[in-house]
């Protein structure tokens, strides 16, 4: 989707670590914003994008001995992408989709419903037009990796889905996003919540602790704490969030658990949404857009399976 950062560059660098060729896709899709959703102020920096890729094409060509470790870049046009009809994220949706239920419809699909049929109905188009060996996802989309998965497996497409480690910010742990650029100072500091409250959740479990009550009454005490001391703020000193959702799930259906199962491990995820800054300070500094953006984070912790 362009806009990268660090995270998508690990892909790229595990690509050429494992293949002889790599390709690499930028293309902004609109079939997964939905009607009322940021797709004009997503931010798009092409320029700085292939400066990167040609960077790190030019260090690994230096490292590894390779002619280069990207073969090419595909940016296609919407048109290329959608050819008989102009993409509709609306939700009956006039046009060819593929659809992943009811992964599709859970987490993340609850709140943005048109979501993963844009992501599914792209990643098969572009896993058709270039037929890789292998294919590269990041883990903080979890949702994202599982519904891949299983359009690969139900569709019988002839490619490996290898799902690369959350790359996250030195000094915080924040997950690495494009949409972070949004998120000044005040909000960046803020937005680590999700993370801490994951965090919190993992360290119940690795206390012993299985059930759902148990495990999540973790991460909402440090959301609500949290919350709540932003609160006490002054307006040009606060950052308010919403918790959309944190989640103990299956990790193969994303169905919700009562009891993590440690054969199979859970996943925890969760989403928040942090609010425009209600009053901004001389000087302060604010990301993209000056914090009048609501900015969606989303984030997980995989529950390995205890070996048995």
């Amino acid at each position: 989707m362009g806009a990268l950062h660090q995270g998508h560059l690990s892909l790229v660098r595990q690509a050429a670590a494992e293949n002889d060729r790599v390709f690499v896709s930028v293309y902004v899709n609109p079939t997964q914003f939905g009607v009322n959703e940021d797709l004009g102020s997503y931010p798009k920096t092409w320029d700085k994008d292939i400066a990167m890729l040609r960077q790190l094409s030019s260090d690994l060509k230096e490292t590894s001995g390779h002619e280069g470790a990207i073969d090419a870049i595909f940016a296609p046009t919407t048109k290329s992408m959608y050819p008989t009809l102009p993409p509709d994220s609306s939700l009956s949706g006039t046009g060819s989709f593929v659809n992943i239920t009811p992964l599709g419809n859970l987490l993340e699909g609850k709140s943005r419903p048109v979501f993963f049929r844009g992501v599914a109905t792209v990643c098969m188009k572009l896993f058709n037009i270039v037929q890789p060996t292998r294919v590269y996802f990041g883990q903080k989309d979890v949702q994202q990796t599982v519904i891949i998965k299983r359009m690969v497996r139900d569709f019988h497409l002839d490619t490996e889905v290898r799902v690369i480690p959350t790359e996250r910010e030195k000094d915080d742990g924040l997950a690495m996003s494009s949409r972070n650029v949004y998120l000044g100072d005040r909000r960046r500091r803020v937005g680590i919540v999700l993370y801490q409250a994951l965090q919190a959740a993992e360290a119940a479990y690795r206390m012993g602790m299985r059930r759902r009550e148990e495990v999540l009454a973790f991460a909402w005490e440090v959301a609500n704490r949290t919350s709540a001391a932003q609160d006490e703020h002054g307006v040009e000193e606060r950052a308010r969030f919403e918790v959309d959702y944190i989640s103990l799930a299956d990790p193969e259906t994303l169905e919700e658990v009562h009891i993590v199962n440690e054969a199979k491990g859970a996943v925890l995820s969760g989403a928040i949404k942090m609010l425009p800054l209600e009053s901004v300070r001389a000087g302060e500094r604010l990301g993209m857009g000056g914090d009048e953006v609501a900015v969606r984070l989303i984030d997980n912790i995989v529950l390995a399976p205890r070996p048995t």
